[in-house]
């Protein structure tokens, strides 16, 4: 016996099919905007032309010396030995000022540009063509922990938020398995002022920056994985607690409809069950090449681990982090063979000498390997300190010094080669345009399609933003 369909039913059919199929589609797409829409840390569009679409933060916590890196001064070297103060009225931060110092490793000029970089740094001074440096930065104290707060969110207390945070909170985040802002610390331990430097303030808690491990022979993030005495929570039965969590949760929230806080710790649950799987990947170099492991020193004893720092923000970027921030240095304790960080009041040649070729291996394997990718073009790189140090001598060290230091940019629509502000002739002051952390930032925002004076969030009766009621568009370093 056979069977006949009839064209219009085959047609009624086919209809019903696609319909159910558009149905899937679209309830897919409604499920994927709702989550969106509650998720604070979803992709937004830039409010203005964007050049950069993430940022890589290079920060040396102690005060790194510009006289003897990035500023090149001809006269403090003329006048070394020479008293600095001959009247003996001027106090530094913890000295009184000895004599002149010139910088204890030569200056060469690099590059098409021509641009004056020390024998501290080799490496990154054939790369001073993508580099645009700020002469004249300045800070607002001389105390470690207040010049990090300064430089990481624009005042000098804690409490505020940090630049990290500003960026997610204005722009989202283009991966949905990683952390918008991610903290990459060094492996002595946190910077001065810890993580204080990396915290969301008075935004929502979960544009903090999430801290990743970066000792190859730990876990990428503590307490991800339930510990081995609860090897019976792994798998399917984890799996099913998490489904059933989420149930509740959602329940939870929909008789609080409106409730920002208690989505967003939805949301960072929700992500904290994705990194099971995303974190292990992301810190995970096997794949990478014998040529790229080379590149960033991996094996090497001292440089190594900034190396995998600089990898592991290149991964992270290249998977659509927004924010990442490394640190070249730890707290600012004593010395045992150095100084943890680029506090180098003893012996500057011994701390900035083994600091010098870590930083310069590391910073300048990121920027060709982002180069090399095609990655530098939309990733903004930045290296600064919270302060310089004094062109005078303090025994065989250098003083504190927060009326000078150099910052520099490179990538994300940044004019490589070029120079802003400048110090006096002894590199004490800044001089000719002296800029704060605020100008900094606002830069960096506008790179990012951000107008610094438009980002802001309603706190304690005012409106607040990353550079307060300061800042300017550095235009003199922008492509």
């Amino acid at each position: 016996m056979s069977t006949h369909i009839s064209s219009s039913s085959r047609r009624d059919f086919l209809e019903k099919i696609g319909g159910g199929f558009g149905s899937i589609a679209l309830a897919s797409l409604l499920e994927q905007d709702t989550r969106a829409a509650t998720n604070p840390l979803s992709a937004k569009r830039p409010p203005l032309l964007a050049k950069a679409r993430a940022v890589i933060q290079i920060f040396c916590p102690g005060g790194l010396s510009h006289v003897d890196s990035w500023d090149y001064k001809p006269e403090l070297a003329k006048r070394s030995g020479k008293p600095f103060d001959p009247d003996g009225k001027l106090q530094f931060f913890a000295s009184k000022p000895g004599n002149c110092q010139g910088s204890y490793w030569p200056f060469r000029q690099h590059g098409q540009c021509g641009r004056w970089i020390s024998d501290l740094f080799p490496q990154l001074a054939t790369c001073v063509d993508d580099m645009a440096f700020i002469h004249s930065m300045q800070s607002k104290s001389a105390l470690h922990g207040p010049a990090m707060f300064m430089a990481n969110t624009g005042f000098i207390l804690p409490g505020f938020p940090s630049m990290g945070a500003w960026v997610t909170y204005g722009l989202g985040s283009e991966s949905e398995n990683l952390p918008a802002f991610v903290v990459l610390p060094d492996q002595r331990g946190l910077p001065p002022g810890g993580v204080i430097n990396w915290g969301a303030g008075f935004l929502p808690a979960v544009h903090q920056g999430t801290t990743l491990q970066t000792d190859a022979e730990k876990p990428p993030i503590a307490d991800l994985f339930p510990p081995k005495s609860f090897a019976q929570l792994r798998g399917d039965t984890e799996q099913t607690s998490r489904d059933f969590l989420q149930t509740l949760n959602r329940a939870h929230a929909a008789e609080r409809a409106g409730n920002t806080e208690l989505e967003a710790r939805i949301a960072a649950y929700e992500l904290a069950a994705r990194l099971q799987l995303s974190a292990p990947e992301v810190t995970d170099l096997r794949g990478e090449t014998d040529v790229t492991k080379q590149l960033y020193q991996l094996d090497h004893e001292d440089i190594g681990p900034f190396g995998r720092q600089c990898l592991l923000a290149r991964r992270l970027v290249e998977r659509g982090v927004r924010f990442v921030q490394i640190y070249c240095g730890a707290e600012n304790t004593t010395a045992k063979k150095i100084r943890p960080n680029w506090d180098s009041h003893e012996d500057l040649v011994r701390d900035h000498g083994y600091w010098g070729q870590v930083l310069d291996t590391g910073a300048a394997a990121l920027l060709r390997d982002l180069k090399s990718r095609g990655m530098l073009d939309s990733t903004l790189v930045i290296c600064t300190s919270e302060f310089g140090r004094q062109p005078a001598a303090q025994g065989k060290g250098r003083d504190h010094n927060p009326g000078a230091f150099t910052a520099w940019m490179a990538g994300g629509g940044i004019q490589g080669g070029t120079a802003y502000g400048s110090t006096d002739d002894l590199g004490s002051k800044a001089a000719e345009n002296p800029a704060y952390c605020y100008d900094l930032h606002a830069t960096a925002l506008h790179q990012l399609g951000i107008d610094h004076e438009k980002l802001s969030f309603y706190n304690n009766g005012i409106n607040r933003r990353l550079t307060d009621v300061h800042g300017h568009v550095i235009k003199d370093i922008i492509a």
